[in-house]
């Protein structure tokens, strides 16, 4: 007589990162509205009760998702800025460079945020959620701005908050423009724009090329 060996579950933990991961693809691709649990679940090779199990609704795991990347962005962002070369001029290369190539790289998260972004606009109940969101973010990047600075002896031009506003700003509004049209967008652009919002020393500035 044949035996069959029993079927190991996989842990809570993994059965969620999973679906998110599913989540993150369908939400991304097909927009909250058109996305369905059955595909999130089959791509991610659950059942639908998986996700209300574990999520309870498509709404709580889009909010599942949605905390997670703002946090995960958020510690991206603050890594990136820290990680900046002390001499400014490179560091606005670098910037620019990663940030433009986050957008490449990234298509998934921008599409899913643009939807999330006009869900906001017309729902307040999920407009509240997402400037909780926004202001998390901001509020991480703005300090990595101060750290940042202050390590190299530049002053801002600006209030770090309005630095935060406009490397935000900028990211977002590229996005749109790099996505719809790969290759378009300058990768020195960003780093230029942030730039000219620094006041650089003068041992700096002599550095300057002609």
């Amino acid at each position: 007589m044949s035996t069959t060996e029993p079927t190991t579950r996989p842990p809570r933990a993994e059965v969620r990162e999973r679906i998110i991961a599913s989540a993150m693809t369908e939400f991304g691709r097909r927009g909250y509205a058109d996305a369905t649990l059955d595909a999130i679940a089959e791509q991610a090779g659950f059942t639908k009760g998986a996700v209300y199990s574990n999520f309870g609704s498509k709404e709580g795991l889009f909010y599942e998702l949605m905390d997670r990347q703002v946090l995960g962005r958020a510690r991206m962002s603050v890594d990136l800025l820290a990680e900046l070369p002390s001499d400014l001029r490179d560091a606005q290369r670098v910037l620019s460079t990663r940030l433009t190539e986050a957008i490449s790289n990234n298509r998934d998260w921008h599409l899913l945020f643009m939807d999330y972004w006009s869900r906001a606009l017309r729902d307040p109940e999920v407009g509240a959620r997402f400037a909780e969101h926004r202001a998390q973010l901001r509020a991480a990047v703005t300090d990595a701005v101060v750290s940042v600075t202050e390590s190299a002896g530049a002053t801002l031009h600006v209030p770090a908050e309005w630095v935060t506003f406009v490397i935000l700003a900028l990211s977002n509004g590229l996005a749109v423009e790099e996505l719809a049209q790969p290759g378009t967008v300058p990768p020195e652009l960003m780093g230029e724009v942030v730039g000219r919002l620094l006041h650089i020393p003068e041992h700096e500035d002599s550095q300057r090329p002609e």
